[in-house]
């Protein structure tokens, strides 16, 4: 039986390439996947990710109507390591949502219907309230860990938690409140992350820059961050609206469907513990020591 066991387990690592000793000296390589929770066809693709078995981080917007499937999706998945997508903006046309807090809470944040504004630009020109921002981000990291999940991490839906120094002394107050980490949208990070996001990238390369990232990584960075933005091109998917970007008003089902195959490709899945090792944000917080002793970092913005 013992003999049976030995030659499984050699097995095992013949299949994920090296052995164990090995796959840890590899660059590593963390997928935090944005957006999860804001609709059905992104949850779907989430899904699919999860099932591969592969780590990974995936940040909900728990300011979103559809963010209880989310959940529901990622509680059976230990591969999975959850982080709070900080939303205070909503930016899709015909398709909105407001505050966990309610709007008569926070009317600094609000349009007149009660709904997010739809862009950095104009969150920044408005007469936000810092107060009721601490109120709202507040109430959706508490939503998230009411949820039965694991909650490691906090990062900016399109930046804003982290675009001012006074806004950023903010997210790195409740991080520190709620013992948790913060993921940025941006070279700048907080535990030496080497960052890469595919979202801008036009459609017809996107798998090709995928694949040059990969080809090019960091072996010193604690992480080589990717950043990536799913959905499965559904009627639903497709209807969807960007109004901050031309790239994505029409066509950014195309783009997060793209992105959603170029991680469940042969091409990537077989690079996974050969060329590189998959982690999460669970799996880098608790590696990193500074991050146990002083797990908000000073950095200087952008």
């Amino acid at each position: 039986m013992k003999k049976y066991l030995v030659l499984m387990l050699l097995l095992v690592n013949s299949y994920m390439g090296y052995p164990q000793n090995n796959v840890n000296n590899l660059p590593k390589v963390l997928l935090r996947f944005d957006d999860i929770g804001m609709n059905h066809a992104v949850n779907t693709a989430i899904a699919e990710v999860a099932q591969t078995g592969i780590p990974f981080s995936a940040s909900i917007m728990f300011a979103c109507p559809w963010y209880q499937e989310a959940v529901e999706i990622l509680k059976p998945y230990p591969n999975a390591a959850v982080g709070v997508h900080l939303t205070l903006t909503a930016e899709w046309k015909n398709y909105k949502w407001g505050p966990v807090t309610g709007r008569s809470t926070v009317p600094s944040l609000v349009d007149s219907l009660g709904y997010f504004l739809p862009s950095t630009a104009a969150f920044q020109k408005s007469n936000y309230k810092l107060d009721e921002v601490e109120k709202e981000l507040t109430a959706q990291i508490e939503r998230a860990l009411n949820s039965g999940l694991k909650i490691s991490y906090i990062d900016p839906h399109m930046d804003i938690a982290l675009s001012t120094p006074a806004l950023r002394n903010l997210t790195e107050k409740l991080a520190k409140k709620y013992k948790l980490g913060i993921s940025t949208l941006s070279e700048v990070t907080y535990f030496g992350e080497k960052y890469h996001d595919m979202w801008g990238e036009p459609v017809a390369t996107k798998k090709q820059t995928f694949m040059k990232v990969l080809a090019n990584l960091s072996k010193d960075a604690p992480a080589n961050m990717i950043v990536l933005h799913i959905a499965h091109a559904t009627p639903e998917m497709d209807a969807m609206n960007d109004m901050n970007s031309s790239m994505m008003a029409n066509n950014a089902s195309a783009h997060r469907q793209t992105e959603l195959k170029m991680v469940l490709s042969k091409e990537f899945q077989e690079q996974v513990n050969k060329k590189f090792k998959l982690i999460n944000y669970a799996e880098l917080l608790k590696s990193n020591d500074s991050h146990k002793m002083n797990p908000i970092a000073k950095i200087k913005l952008p």
